[in-house]
């Protein structure tokens, strides 16, 4: 292990200290993890960019490395990997590769854009800061759309067989260079549809600033789908913007304030802090239009559709997250027979909030969070028995589905402490005041019920073993085998 001067790259961009460090260690192999101008700049929601088109999207990684003036970590791998049982391995990798057609095909063929036209139709679809109902113009900017207009080839994370990433090219009128990826579906809703924004060149666009800038593309896109709605409001002026029209669809004026946070530069030194600081700042009632959990900007799911995940923004460590999160959409009306292991043995319809859904929650929940615990992607269609056998098979550890369930229990639980000790409380675990109300327009009328999310939370509080102000009970931590981990602070 070296530690370099990075002086010679501080400042660059993506692409361009990529090729640098490269070029420094004469091997273009070599693996770069890095931050771009937004990760130096400590923009709140920046990234950490690994061979320039895959992310660590969420939690302001990014901010992190630059805090340390840490520009960049590069590898050059040279052992192999060994696992406990090859030949089982083997077998699933043979599985795989007979089955992802069948099991992953339109992820493969369009990417995770695709049935943007079903969600906007269902009110999932988040449309103008997650205000509005209709959006005509979604075919623009859909997975099919992508794939017909811009798209030039298909890109994957290491030895994936789903491949469910596209790589864009776009001459004009703007240029998108097809090594820096192309719009996942998060990316199209929240630089397209929740700003309003129907041009899918400046959607691709709007992705490789972010990627050059090493920013978020959820929070960029809500932080700026919220500005929007300030300005509409009056609570922003062009004075504030830089005689920026910040109308909702207006595609310019997003790629300009995505070039103002990346850099920090005039209002983007205001949005670079996220919705929730810049709020706080503006004042005036914009708490309203901040669409975030404890300060992390939601997803491009809407939980006035999902209960379940309603709940799952409201009570995650991290904020709004929907990786870790179930949807319910995909658990009804048909329910996996995946999950009859882990004992959640019914579907339960998505507008329920009662002990079903908590349950649901709970066991799914955690077993969506065991993807990241065993760095595991979400779309690959392993079933609950063949996941256990995998870690079988790579570890050697003869472990069980209940056993794997409560490595995920424990690491809820310590990062629930975490939180505790940071200042976090119960208070914390609830959702922003938009999801409150319905939309005010289309198919999707409903909306959450404050009494309902919170009976929904103290039931997850109870089955978790928490007491009702949200604080582990030491009898929970003893059953988990963490009993050193003191609660004392926050009680």
């Amino acid at each position: 292990v070296e530690i370099r001067d990075a002086s010679n790259v501080w400042g660059f961009e993506i692409k361009q200290s990529q090729e640098t460090i490269r070029e420094d260690l004469g091997d273009k192999t070599v693996k770069v993890a890095q931050i771009g101008l937004g990760g130096e700049k400590l923009v709140r929601y920046a990234c950490v960019i690994n061979d320039m088109n895959h992310a660590a999207g969420r939690c302001g990684m990014g901010a992190v490395m630059g805090s340390k003036n840490l520009k960049a970590v590069a590898v050059k791998g040279t052992g192999k990997v060994v696992v406990s049982k090859p030949k089982r391995l083997r077998k699933f990798a043979q599985w795989m590769a007979k089955n992802v057609e069948n099991v992953a095909g339109a992820l493969h063929t369009y990417g995770t854009g695709v049935g943007m036209d079903a969600m906007a139709e269902v009110g999932n679809l988040p449309i103008r800061n997650f205000r509005d109902g209709d959006f005509p113009e979604v075919d623009n900017i859909s997975a099919e759309t992508v794939k017909k207009q811009v798209s030039v080839g298909m890109g994957t994370c290491y030895a994936c067989a789903v491949a469910c990433k596209k790589e864009v090219k776009v001459d004009t009128p703007w240029t998108v260079d097809p090594e820096y990826g192309g719009p996942e579906y998060e990316t199209l809703a929240s630089l397209g549809s929740n700003c309003g924004v129907s041009d899918l060149r400046a959607v691709c666009k709007a992705n490789e600033l972010c990627q050059r800038y090493s920013i978020d593309t959820i929070s960029t896109g809500t932080t700026i789908s919220f500005a929007m709605e300030c300005f509409e409001h009056g609570l922003l002026t062009k004075e504030d913007t830089g005689g920026v029209d910040l109308s909702f669809g207006n595609a310019e004026s997003m790629l300009k304030m995505i070039e103002l946070i990346g850099e920090k530069r005039g209002l983007g030194v205001l949005l670079a802090e996220g919705t929730k600081r810049a709020a706080e700042k503006i004042g005036n009632g914009a708490e309203e239009f901040a669409v975030h959990v404890k300060g992390e900007e939601v997803p491009m799911h809407d939980p006035r559709l999902k209960r379940g995940e309603a709940l799952g923004y409201a009570v995650s460590p991290t904020g709004a997250d929907h990786v870790h999160n179930i949807h319910d959409t995909f658990l009804y009306p048909v329910l996996p027979k995946s999950y009859h292991s882990l004992g959640v043995l019914e579907p339960v319809p998505v507008e329920d909030f009662g002990p079903k859904k908590v349950r649901l929650y709970k066991y799914v929940g955690e077993w969506r969070t065991l993807n990241n615990f065993l760095v595991m992607c979400l779309f690959t269609p392993w079933s609950v028995t063949q996941k256990v056998e995998i870690v079988r098979a790579v570890t050697g550890w003869n472990t069980t589905a209940f056993e794997l369930m409560k490595v995920v229990e424990r690491g809820n639980t310590l990062a629930r402490i975490f939180n505790l000790r940071e200042g976090f409380t119960d208070k914390d675990d609830w959702l922003p005041p938009r999801f409150f109300k319905p939309r005010i327009s289309g198919a999707l009328k409903t909306a959450i019920n404050a009494d309902d999310l919170q009976k929904a939370k103290l039931l997850y509080y109870e089955m978790m073993g928490w007491t009702e102000a949200g604080v582990p009970k030491q009898s929970a931590l003893d059953e988990l085998d963490i009993s050193w981990a003191s609660t004392k602070f926050s009680v």
